[in-house]
């Protein structure tokens, strides 16, 4: 069973009861974190969680094979943090591109900017998109702009229902891969579609490419290619290239010296951000060209996670998508998540194997879902390893429940 402590409830806070819950999870929390620590075996060990000497360690010798260390540092984003500009707009095949020190400000100041040109402040986007589910309602509150969502399915929008809206918008915003309906990419022909109806609706296109680098795989074309189809394009150097954070908006030069001064308006122009200009570099050094390997190894691990599930025999489960599309997915459990939380812990405390590392959140009454991500780590797993994990985990999870 879950653990449960006594609490002392704050004034205003929460019931006993709900403190107690609150106070429990938190614990759970702190173990599943320590568990996945100490853990052997895990399918990703993403370099954030890592410590700051293991942090320092990366630049200290990577560094050096992605950049003149001798070069003086920069100021208010010239040297290495130009270079690491210019590496971005080569990859995309774009004529410029700005480094921003977080996503949302990059986005942000992207769809501000596209509202001037196009004189229209809505923006067409799936209720799932980042922008709508984790950013406080910013692109309102802050940048004046108006969301006008395409649709809520768990899947990219159509090309008929971004056809079929009702009013006219200036930008359609598409995020590529949907992370919160399963990291899901629509098809190559259908992709092309959709930005072919936004323009028929005299609108722009911008790519929330956060995860865009392991979209190659799915779309079966490079990236300058698929980036290409858009206006302007966003993406990040941590989700998937291990990099201490960051972000770069590439596009036309016009709009991109547009997106500097707004990006100084907005509190961006940092004035030394060499460690993580150097550590994307390291990313697209390193990381980036194993990312179709990790693809691959996903659809591996996906497929005898379902096989595992199977063979022990719960009532219901499901790895969505069936074949990932990037080298993360979601897997779902009938079960609470504190339920699956606790299973997850007490497999890694116990075998020193941590198949799920993610949190486990509530899809419904009875019902949770976690992410799955397939880094270097998981490229040491068989099939059959998978699948006597799944089986352990299974396990677990009956002792938990009962």
């Amino acid at each position: 069973m879950t653990e449960t402590a006594d609490v002392s409830v704050r004034d205003g806070g929460a019931s006993g009861e709900e403190g107690v819950e609150q106070s429990a999870r938190e614990r759970l929390r702190e173990r599943r974190a320590a568990a996945f620590r100490e853990a052997e075996r895990v399918l990703v060990r993403p370099g954030f969680l890592g410590t700051l000497r293991e942090r320092l360690a990366l630049l200290h010798d990577a560094a050096p094979e992605v950049h003149d260390l001798d070069e003086r540092a920069d100021i208010y984003g010239n040297g290495v943090v130009g270079a690491l500009e210019e590496r971005v707009a080569a990859l995309l095949g774009t004529e410029a591109a700005a480094f921003f020190p977080t996503g949302t400000m990059a986005q942000q100041v992207a769809l501000r900017c596209w509202a001037g040109r196009t004189g229209n402040p809505a923006v067409a986007l799936h209720a799932l998109a980042h922008p709508e589910v984790h950013e406080r309602g910013a692109l309102g509150t802050v940048s004046g702009l108006r969301t006008v969502r395409v649709t809520s399915e768990p899947r990219l929008p159509t090309a008929d229902e971004v056809r079929a809206l009702e009013e006219p918008f200036g930008t359609l915003m598409l995020e590529l891969p949907l992370r919160d309906a399963g990291f899901v990419l629509p098809a190559w022909d259908d992709l092309t579609e959709v930005v072919e109806a936004a323009r028929e609706r005299d609108a722009v296109v911008h790519f929330d490419g956060a995860r865009l680098w392991e979209s190659t795989v799915h779309f079966g074309r490079p990236l300058d290619e698929i980036a290409g189809l858009a206006d302007s394009v966003y993406v990040s150097f941590y989700k998937s290239l291990g990099g201490f954070g960051g972000a770069a908006l590439a596009g036309p030069r016009t709009l991109v010296e547009e997106a500097r001064v707004w990006r100084h308006r907005y509190g961006g122009m940092v004035f030394q951000q060499f460690p993580t200009a150097l550590s994307a570099l390291v990313g697209l050094e390193r990381e980036l060209p194993r990312l179709p390997e990790y693809v691959a190894h996903a659809r591996v691990v996906a497929a005898a996670l379902r096989e595992g599930f199977a063979e022990a025999g719960l009532p219901w489960a499901r790895v969505h998508p069936e074949v990932p599309h990037t080298h993360e997915f979601q897997v779902w459990l009938p079960y609470e998540a504190d339920v699956l939380a606790e299973a997850a812990a007490l497999q890694a405390e116990r075998t020193k194997t941590m198949l799920f590392a993610a949190a486990w959140d509530r899809g419904g009454p009875g019902l949770s879902f976690t992410e799955v991500t397939v880094g270097a780590a998981g490229l040491e797993w068989t099939a059959d390893d998978v699948r006597a994990a799944v089986a352990d985990f299974a396990g677990r999870v009956t002792e938990v429940h009962g």
